[in-house]
């Protein structure tokens, strides 16, 4: 029984890191487009395009927090950091490739038949800039200390009582201070942006977030009930007795 169990969390936290990893490579590749949420919805502002999936993020954050504590949020963000890292290194190796001449000749053209110079194009999608890769990563890990020890020590004063609290107060605060760093550090302090358009894009974002995290709190609890079933009630207690006492896992 034992070792089912430990294989099951074991499972269990290899699955939520692996959702955990991949959405946060993806929000930081796509992050350097920003759209207009005006022309999407009508509605006024601007977002990055990698907030569209980070509501993943700090759902998948919560949920190994409640089960694998701060150490074990801790542990997978900063192979998450590396592996950012990796993949934006790998990708400004691409981009040094000398292109081969069919490839430029093939796609010479858009749909329209407009001159279409494919190369400009890939470096400029994926050549993300130090500033950008720099307030990335500030911002990522800032944003998830702050939401693993928010989270355990709104678990400690609502008496382990309240997932949506602890969860959703966490991340309200976390990406309060995220929404804002990677945007100043990124095109602020290394770009051109004025502090205005700064502010501007920060508030849409941490705004998006803000509900995003609302109406996914019943996700969470779907979340909860699934993992509870996979576990067993009385072997998740124990988790999760684990998880608040900070214990490694």
């Amino acid at each position: 029984m034992a070792q089912s169990f430990t294989h099951k969390k074991q499972q269990l936290y290899l699955v939520l890191s692996g959702i955990f990893i991949v959405n946060a490579l993806l929000a930081e590749i796509i992050g350097v487009k920003i759209f207009s949420v005006d022309a999407l919805l009508g509605l006024p502002g601007n977002l990055t395009a990698g907030v569209i999936i980070w509501p993943v993020v700090f759902i998948t954050t919560d949920i190994i927090n409640e089960y694998f504590g701060r150490a074990g949020v801790l542990r997978i963000s900063f192979l998450t950091v590396g592996l950012i890292l990796y993949a934006f290194l790998v990708i400004l190796a691409t981009t040094k490739l000398p292109p081969a001449q069919f490839w430029l000749d093939v796609n010479s053209k858009d749909a329209a038949g407009r001159p279409f110079n494919i190369e400009f194009a890939y470096q400029s999608i994926f050549r993300q800039g130090l500033g950008i890769i720099i307030g990335s990563i500030t911002a990522f890990i800032i944003g998830q200390l702050l939401d693993a020890s928010v989270f355990q020590w709104l678990r400690r004063v609502a008496g382990g009582r309240y997932v949506w609290l602890r969860a959703t107060g966490s991340t309200l605060i976390s990406q309060l201070v995220d929404s804002f760093v990677v945007l100043f550090v990124a095109f602020y302090v290394f770009g051109n942006w004025t502090f205005d358009q700064v502010l501007s894009v920060a508030n849409t974002n941490y705004w998006y977030k803000f509900a995003a995290a609302i109406l996914l709190t019943p996700l969470l609890y779907l979340a909860h009930y699934l993992i509870d079933r996979y576990l067993g009630k009385d072997e998740t207690v124990e988790l999760q007795q684990e998880a608040a006492a900070d214990v490694s896992v």
